[in-house]
C-alpha cells in the first residue's frame, strides 16, 4: 500500500486522514496470509490398482490461517478458511471433497471406499508418459475481514498441490480350481 508522503512538523501526529481506513487494512492483512500448499496422500500408497478404491487425503493442517494489520488505534483480521478440495484425478475424472479426506487405516479392508474422500481407476496408467496419472488437489480458501467495527468478504483463494499416481492392473491366475 503506497502513499505519497505527508510532510509534518516534529513532534506533530498524524491525523485519521493520513492512516489507512479498515477497507485499506484488509487489503494489507489479505496478502500477508500464508496459505499452506496442499499436500497429497493416497492409499494404496506407492501404486494404486485398477478398480480398487483410491483413498485421498491432504496431509498437514485443515484449520483457518489468519493475518493481521495495524496501525495505531485500528487493527483488522483477514482469515482464511478451508472449504473443499477439488482433485483433478488425471483420467478425466474430477472429486470434490468437503474436506481433507480420511486416511487409511494399516487394518483397514483394501476393497473398501473412503468414507470422505476417493476415487476408482477404470485403466492402467502404464501406456502414459511416465507411466503415471498427472494428479492435483486444490485447496478452496473463503476469506473473511473484520475489525474496526467492519467486516466483509474476499473472492475465495485457492492452493495447489500436485502428485503422479502409478496405476497397475492386478493380473489374476485361475487354475480352474483343481
Amino acid at each position: 500500500m503506497y502513499r505519497s508522503p505527508v510532510w509534518m512538523a516534529d513532534g506533530q501526529a498524524p491525523g485519521e486522514a493520513l492512516l489507512p481506513s479498515p477497507v485499506e487494512l484488509s487489503r494489507v492483512a489479505r496478502r500477508q496470509l500464508r496459505l499452506p500448499s496442499p499436500a497429497i496422500a493416497a492409499s494404496p500408497a506407492t501404486e494404486q490398482l485398477v478398480n480398487l478404491p483410491t483413498w485421498l487425503w491432504l496431509t498437514g493442517s485443515w484449520r483457518p490461517v489468519s493475518a493481521r494489520a495495524s496501525v495505531p488505534g485500528v487493527s483488522v483480521t483477514a482469515v482464511a478458511t478451508p472449504t473443499s478440495v477439488s482433485w483433478v484425478m488425471g483420467d478425466g475424472s474430477t472429486v470434490t471433497c468437503n474436506g481433507p479426506g480420511t486416511p487409511y487405516q494399516a487394518d483397514g479392508d483394501p476393497r473398501a471406499a473412503s468414507p470422505t474422500c476417493g476415487h476408482v481407476y477404470r485403466r492402467s496408467s502404464t501406456g502414459l508418459p511416465g507411466r503415471a496419472y498427472a494428479v492435483s488437489a486444490t485447496v478452496h480458501w473463503r476469506v473473511s475481514w473484520s475489525g474496526a467495527g467492519q467486516g466483509g468478504v474476499f473472492p475465495d483463494l485457492t492452493t495447489t498441490g500436485t502428485a503422479v499416481f502409478r496405476v497397475a492392473e492386478s493380473q489374476v491366475l485361475n487354475n480352474g480350481g483343481g
